[in-house]
């Protein structure tokens, strides 16, 4: 019987001016990236780390680099689509298509909830993918900021209201 491979998941942290973000990174590209401060941050380390048998090394690479240079474009309004490469481990299919769905939204504009459960063809399951948006495994690249209450109220964000508030009027002002 052949032993399980360890995989090794690098991690680097990015400042932003909302606050500390950690990011994960497979060979392949990144995995997770939270607030420093993410109330279900643990949990997404603890999934990710079971999902890929891995183990967390503190790492700069290529990808970081990129990333980096990436959220710094994106704070200052020079960026509006990120191309640092995502390897979308965690998540459940369900979650992983109504993430897909958070990928279509443009830069500056927001869907409601309704619309997003529309999308993904499941438009009476409102609660599911406010529920799988709150479990997002990678903040700001899968923009699920962009997604408010059919009334434009802002309602759910995992890091918080005002992290939520910042990036849409970001994203508002510099949409031009």
């Amino acid at each position: 019987m052949q032993a399980d491979t360890i995989t090794n998941i690098g991690y680097q942290f990015f400042w932003t001016p909302i606050g500390s973000m950690i990011g994960y990174f497979s060979s392949k590209g990144l995995c997770l990236l939270a607030f420093s401060d993410s109330k279900r941050l643990a949990s997404k380390q603890l999934q990710l780390q079971k999902k890929c048998k891995a183990s967390f090394k503190l790492n700069s690479n290529a990808h970081t680099n990129q990333l980096q240079k990436e959220l710094t474009e994106y704070f200052c309004g020079e960026r509006k689509v990120f191309s640092t490469p995502l390897d979308k481990v965690i998540g459940s299919p369900f979650q992983l298509s109504v993430w897909d769905v958070l990928e279509q939204i443009p830069y500056g504009k927001t869907i409601s909830y309704k619309n997003q459960a529309i999308t993904v063809g499941q438009p009476n399951a409102i609660r599911a993918v406010a529920n799988a948006n709150g479990h997002n495994a990678i903040s700001i690249l899968i923009p699920c900021h962009r997604v408010i209450g059919k009334n434009g109220t802002l309602t759910g964000y995992s890091s918080g209201l005002e992290r939520k508030k910042f990036l849409l009027d970001l994203e508002s002002s510099f949409n031009v």
